[in-house]
């Protein structure tokens, strides 16, 4: 039934439609209401063709354009010409159509339920309108045409946007400028284009070298670096049309990557190096960057430089005549350059470097050699050594500048044997005299080497065989380019001079002085008459403790090829696999076998060559450069302990043993060790080592050679493979050799004097070194007396009595003391007489006993014969008186007694108490038996015989 049908029956009753005779039927009725109803309701309402709505989201009103309103032409026909209701067809429309003026026919489409934009976008539905029929009571309604409507769902901006992705993530390339390094996209739920569109992008984040634009694409503004910055992490939020933001903004970030460059990657530029960790590798992790390029094949030189330290690299400090000893070299060299010292002054006044031993010449310094060091025959075999370090001559007409001259003194000026270097040459001149050879033979020999004039240390070996001269450099060997021949000198009676650092020039000049000075370093230089050094002994000179290593040859592989210097300070490897080469380079590591090396920085370098397959234009690898930081060793302590005073009877003195300085010596090195919990404190750990020379000075004036001296079996000295001086000032041990070896050395030196009684004392001074003077020890004195035998005179009634030590208390006898006291008294004068006498005779008795005491206690095995002659004392003439009555004296006069008895023994006791005490530990084994049964002895010479007493 259509709304508003019940409304028409009032209407046509009162028409009086329905109304009629009670004869006539109900057809009757019905066909009179037809009638009516046509004639009254003649036509169907009007609409407009098609409807176009706009509705706003969660809103009801539909607002229709045109507006619906529906017409009838019976108007204003009650009934026939009102518009009764509106129809929509359709299913499940959300629409419902109702009528707000009948008589006007006006009407309102609005929604039964909420819209939603995001479900359904719009409508499209068919409308009619009825009008009210004849009456109230009529059926017959008229309808109109079928209208379309189609109505817009209109959007509100409810939705903010958001984007696809949570964070977004690029790569770039350092260096370039991009048009878009990545895009963001951001969606909105509304329904509408306006709201439902991103209209833009924002990058929130200030201060980036990005941008956005409207589509979401991000480019950088400049050119990103690698070094600069590795990453950029960027926040950027978008709009929609509505400029509604995000609710959420995205995290965007950007890595720079650096561009593929051909080169080393992962190592690090300084390699640290802990003294005494052997072998440490130098690159563990490197490996090699092509960037995609076809390397067919590649060769790496890793250079160790070290032309800064010492002489070069690091090597041992010890003196050239230590150092020789360690290679094997022959005896008989000579050291020219020595270092500064009583005995060999004439390098005193040259610049040196002290703890390299390294003479510096200026150009205007030159030393005389003094006659007899070296003999004036060198014979035809003999060798030259020295390092040198060189560089161009400062003055543009280049001079001679002389290593080594031998010319004459005075009269004229000719030179018998010289090397100097002349325009970056070395030059060795031999000219022979007439006596040795009367024929045109070679005098001069040259050498042109690079490395003569490259400011670098390098060593120099000459070796003469006459006619045959030989130059090895850093173990190298060359031959002269140039040899000149001269005539033999004529033979003369004028006395030469050799020099180093110039030439003397003692003749065809007013006053003789130096010329051509050499400008230079200079260190090591030595000669050797009458015998070349080998080849063997060459490299061991110059060979440095310090180089590259390769960890596990056997594991580099078969396609790889390397090869040291022969120094080890340059290793070239060479392959075609990459990965080889990798794992090869990964092996070269750095080695310092010193125990306690220089410290300081070593500079490294990999050079890289490439070869390519059939290109034109091949990849190049910069050079790794990086350093080898070499730390400080713990400095040694090194300590001398003993005995510092000795007495010992004439007898020794004079024997032909002597006497020996320092039986019990001790060298001990200890280092300072810092604790981990407390790194402020610090222990003392004891460290093993080698020393190259002990001194033994004798202080208080030099040794009297008529009558005393100090001596040392020479093969103490060659089964330890030590060397030593002597002279009246003292003793020199030399040579590198272990603590141990010196301390038994320094055990047998023996101190001699044939007139002791002279002798009051001798003071003597120990002090020895490691690597050349670098670490020495402590200053040790050592005092010897001569020990004197003690008498006492006949009138106190004691003849060669030995007392016990006062340490040993005197042994009493309880019996004896009893029953002397069950005896008389006696006065008490005379028993103060009794006890001064005897307290004055254990003083001065005790006084010569500790003397002799402290002799039996370090040479209890060498002087037992002369101890037991001291022992036997002549007592036939020894009368002892003793009081009987001395027991019976008053309580209080003998306690007093008592008091001055144990104050005068207190007295001899702690005078030599200092002395014991440093003695006890010392004595052991036999010499303590020996000590014990000397007690014993004395014990039993102290039991006077009494028989003679009156009672």
């Amino acid at each position: 039934m259509l709304p508003g049908r019940l409304s028409w029956v009032p209407l046509l009753l009162a028409l009086g439609v329905g109304s009629g005779g009670g004869s006539e039927g109900g057809g009757g009725s019905s066909r009179r209401r037809r009638l009516l109803a046509a004639k009254v309701n003649k036509h169907k309402p009007w609409i407009e063709t098609s409807y176009h709505g706009v509705i706003t989201e969660n809103n009801d009103t539909v607002i229709l354009d045109p507006p619906l309103v529906a017409l009838d032409k019976d108007a204003p026909v009650p009934f026939a010409g009102e518009i009764c209701a509106f129809k929509i067809h359709g299913q499940e429309l959300p629409f419902e159509a109702v009528v707000l003026n009948k008589t006007s026919g006006e009407g309102r489409l609005r929604a039964k339920s909420p819209i939603d934009c995001e479900l359904q976008k719009e409508y499209t539905f068919i409308i009619q309108a009825y009008d009210c029929g004849a009456g109230p009571l009529d059926t017959a309604w008229k309808k109109s045409h079928k209208a379309v409507v189609h109505i817009q769902v209109k959007d509100v901006n409810e939705f903010a946007p958001a984007f696809k992705e949570p964070a977004y993530k690029a790569v770039v390339t350092e260096g370039k400028i991009y048009d878009s390094i990545l895009q963001v996209e951001a969606v909105d739920e509304d329904c509408s284009p306006q709201y439902s569109q991103i209209c833009n992008y924002e990058i929130v984040t200030t201060d980036v070298p990005f941008a956005i634009d409207r589509n979401g694409n991000i480019r950088n503004t400049e050119k990103l670096s690698y070094d600069k910055q590795h990453q950029y992490e960027i926040l950027v939020t978008a709009y929609d049309c509505g400029q509604k933001p995000a609710a959420q903004d995205t995290l965007v970030q950007v890595d720079v990557k650096p561009v593929c460059k051909p080169g080393w990657q992962d190592w690090t530029k300084r390699i640290e190096y802990q003294p005494g960790s052997g072998s440490v590798p130098l690159f563990p992790g490197i490996h090699l960057e092509t960037c995609d390029g076809a390397v067919s094949s590649i060769q790496l030189t890793t250079e160790l430089q070290t032309n800064y330290i010492g002489k070069g690299c690091d090597r041992e400090t010890y003196s050239e005549k230590s150092l020789q000893k360690l290679c094997g070299a022959s005896s008989g060299i000579i050291d020219l350059l020595p270092s500064p010292s009583a005995a060999s002054n004439w390098t005193a006044g040259l610049l040196v470097d002290s703890s390299e031993m390294i003479f510096k010449f200026d150009g205007r310094q030159g030393a005389k050699v003094p006659d007899g060091i070296v003999p004036k025959n060198l014979t035809d075999q003999f060798t030259i050594t020295m390092w040198m370090k060189h560089g161009p001559s400062p003055s543009v007409r280049a001079e001679k500048e002389t290593i080594l001259c031998n010319s004459d003194k005075t009269e004229m000026n000719r030179h018998h044997y010289a090397l100097y270097v002349h325009n970056c040459r070395l030059v060795f001149l031999l000219r022979k005299d007439f006596d040795q050879a009367d024929t045109f033979r070679p005098a001069e020999f040259h050498w042109k080497l690079d490395q003569i004039c490259d400011k670098e240390w390098h060593y120099y070996v000459i070796n003469v065989e006459f006619p045959v001269v030989t130059l090895y450099m850093d173990g190298a060997t060359y031959e002269p380019y140039l040899v000149t021949n001269d005539w033999p000198i004529h033979p003369s009676h004028i006395a030469m001079q050799l020099t180093v650092g110039a030439c003397w020039q003692g003749g065809e000049v007013t006053k003789p002085r130096f010329a051509q000075f050499f400008h230079g370093s200079l260190a090591s230089l030595t000669i050797r008459p009458g015998k070349m050094e080998s080849q063997k002994v060459i490299s061991c000179l110059q060979a440095c403790k310090e180089g590259l290593d390769i960890n596990s040859l056997e594991s580099l592989g078969q396609g790889i090829k390397y090869h040291f210097n022969p120094s080890q300070s340059v290793l070239v490897m060479e392959g075609d696999d990459i990965g080889n080469i990798n794992r090869a380079l990964q092996k070269v590591s750095y080695i310092n076998s010193r125990q306690f090396p220089t410290a300081g920085v070593r500079h490294l370098k990999v050079s890289s060559k490439v070869q390519c397959f059939g290109e034109d234009v091949c990849i190049s690898i910069p050079d790794v450069d990086a350093y080898v930081m070499v730390l400080q060793a713990m400095e040694p302590q090194i300590t001398l302990r003993g005995t510092d005073r000795l007495w010992r009877p004439a007898a020794q003195f004079e024997s032909a043993r002597g006497v020996a300085l320092f039986p019990d010596i001790k060298i001990v090195s200890t280092f300072a060790k810092a604790e981990a919990p407390a790194p402020k404190s610090a222990v003392l750990e004891e460290m093993l080592h080698n020393l190259d020379f002990c001194d033994i000075l004798v202080l208080g004036g030099d040794l009297d050679p008529r009558q005393e001296c100090l001596e040392l079996n020479h093969s103490e000295l060659h089964q330890r493979h030590l060397d030593a001086t002597n002279s009246t000032a003292g003793y020199s041990i030399y040579g590198v050799g272990s603590m141990s070896r010196y301390e038994q050395v320094l055990r047998h030196i023996r101190y001699r004097n044939w007139r002791p009684a002279s002798l009051e004392s001798r003071r003597f001074r120990i002090k020895c070194s490691e690597l050349n003077g670098r670490y020495t020890s402590n200053e040790f004195n050592l005092e010897v007396s001569l020990l004197h035998e003690v008498r006492v005179s006949d009138n106190e009634h004691v003849n060669h009595l030995i007392v016990q030590p006062p340490f040993l208390q005197s042994v009493q006898h309880p019996e004896a003391r009893t029953s002397v006291q069950r005896s008389s008294v006696v006065p008490s004068i005379a028993t103060v007489i009794i006890i001064i006498s005897v307290c004055m005779l254990v003083f001065v008795v005790a006084m010569g006993v500790y003397r002799v005491r402290i002799t039996h206690q370090h040479f209890a095995q060498e002087t037992e014969a002369a101890k037991e002659a001291e022992m036997d004392w002549d007592d036939s003439a020894l009368t002892i008186t003793v009081n009987p009555m001395e027991k019976h004296e008053a309580p209080g006069h003998r306690e007093e007694e008592t008091e001055e008895e144990e104050e005068a023994e207190d007295d001899i006791s702690s005078s030599s108490s200092d002395s014991d005490a440093s003695d006890e530990e010392e004595v052991e084994g036999g010499v303590g038996r020996g000590r014990h049964g000397q007690s014993e002895a004395r014990q039993a010479q102290l039991e006077w015989d009494d028989s003679t007493l009156p009672y």
